[in-house]
């Protein structure tokens, strides 16, 4: 049996978010092995929904707290479950355990949130990050649920090393796979608008993404104003969806600082524009808009957060700089020099082709999954921290939504 269900924690907005296109390749690669994929959320459907139909995938509404989701899961009876971020297992671990316990459990974590989080107080509080930061209460969490999965998948190795070596998970619980991109060649990026015809400079980034957010204000207050004084004729087109009146506020025509909102493609986004800028302060996984940057041939300015595990050891598509004032140097560089920004450019290509492999990764994943299923009970056993925390969860998580669920029918 090749039945897939996938537990949501928001339905898949691939033009929206990178965790969305992620959610899309994920899906894409078992229904290349013929898996029967069934997808369901609790959230809320938006405008920017992906229409899963479209994919032959059948989709449910389901509810929180609500034993409705143990009789569907039991008639549906699927021989692999994936979690959408720690929080969907927090919410229904508990019962996928009780009702499907042969089922291989697989946890996404789309990046490690309480990496996110711990760099969002060492900016606040002007610190390096450091293990006293690391030791949250998201940590606590995310590492539970790491635990009680059979394997998560891990999008950098920047996170893998820091689950391997600094909080000492058995890296048999873990599996690395990036983003899953096809091969780019040089002929692709030559059939891309040239140097010359393209202009200004561009963002993007879902609004709601506290590091997207915050940016943009690091942009407009401290970059934008020491580019625009050496291109006094230049834009920065900022793209994203869930833009909010605050965000349309800073808007100003006369410096060239352009909130546009949701885009439509972000494939033209990127091909018109001459440098993508991410000026990323802090956050955690792999950056989708720099996958994009490079995909589509348009160099990009960024930190060492949005670089982080994404080139390795190849040199990155521009440039990589850590305060304002370098921030704005390169990218007037970058901006102004074609010769450099096709090297850029071939850079990026480098990068794709060499550790975005789709075809490579897939594989591993499709091998990882197939041997877990062959060998699901010596894999358990070997994970006796595991077992401790699945059963600490059926005592506890079990008995709060059981009361909850009872409060409710009220």
């Amino acid at each position: 049996m090749k039945d897939l269900l996938i537990i949501g924690f928001v339905w898949p907005e691939p033009n929206s978010t990178a965790a969305g296109t992620r959610m899309l390749q994920l899906i894409e690669l078992f229904q290349s092995e013929d898996y029967e994929i069934t997808f369901v959320c609790a959230a809320s459907k938006t405008t920017n929904t992906f229409n899963l139909e479209k994919l032959n995938i059948k989709t449910f509404e389901i509810e929180l707290n609500d034993s409705s989701f143990d009789v569907f899961l039991k008639s549906l009876n699927p021989s692999i479950i994936l979690f959408d971020r720690f929080l969907t297992e927090e919410q229904f671990g508990w019962r996928v355990s009780e009702t499907c316990p042969n089922a291989l459990r697989i946890l996404d974590s789309e990046d490690l949130h309480f990496l996110r989080s711990a760099r969002k107080e060492a900016l606040k509080q002007h610190k390096e990050l450091s293990l006293d930061l690391l030791m949250n209460d998201t940590t606590k969490r995310e590492l539970a649920s790491i635990y009680r999965c059979d394997v998560t998948l891990i999008i950098s190795k920047f996170e893998f090393k820091l689950l391997k070596k600094t909080f000492k998970i058995d890296t048999s619980l873990l599996h690395y796979i990036p983003f899953l991109q096809n091969n780019i060649s040089l002929e692709t990026i030559d059939s891309f608008p040239t140097f010359q015809n393209r202009k200004h400079f561009m963002t993007i980034g879902n609004f709601r993404h506290e590091p997207n957010w915050n940016a943009v204000l690091y942009l407009k207050k401290d970059i934008w104003p020491l580019i625009k004084q050496q291109l006094p004729d230049a834009k920065i087109l900022i793209y994203g969806a869930y833009a909010t009146e605050k965000a349309h506020q800073l808007q100003n025509i006369k410096e060239g600082f352009m909130i546009k909102g949701w885009a439509k493609s972000s494939e033209d986004v990127f091909k018109n524009a001459r440098i993508c800028l991410a000026p990323l302060l802090f956050g955690a996984g792999l950056k989708g808009k720099l996958i994009e940057s490079m995909q589509f041939g348009t160099p990009s300015v960024t930190t060492s957060i949005g670089a982080e595990s994404m080139h390795h050891k190849l040199p990155w598509n521009g440039f990589i700089e850590n305060n304002p004032k370098d921030f704005a140097k390169s990218a007037v560089t970058l901006y102004t020099n074609e010769k450099m920004w096709r090297r850029a450019q071939i850079n990026g290509l480098e990068i794709i082709d060499t550790y975005y492999s789709k075809e490579k990764y897939s594989k591993q994943l499709l091998k990882k999954v197939k041997n877990l299923q062959l060998n699901l009970k010596d894999h358990r056993l070997q994970n006796f921290i595991g077992a401790v925390l699945t059963h600490h969860t059926l005592k506890s998580t079990k008995y709060l939504s059981k009361w909850i669920e009872e409060k409710n029918s009220h």
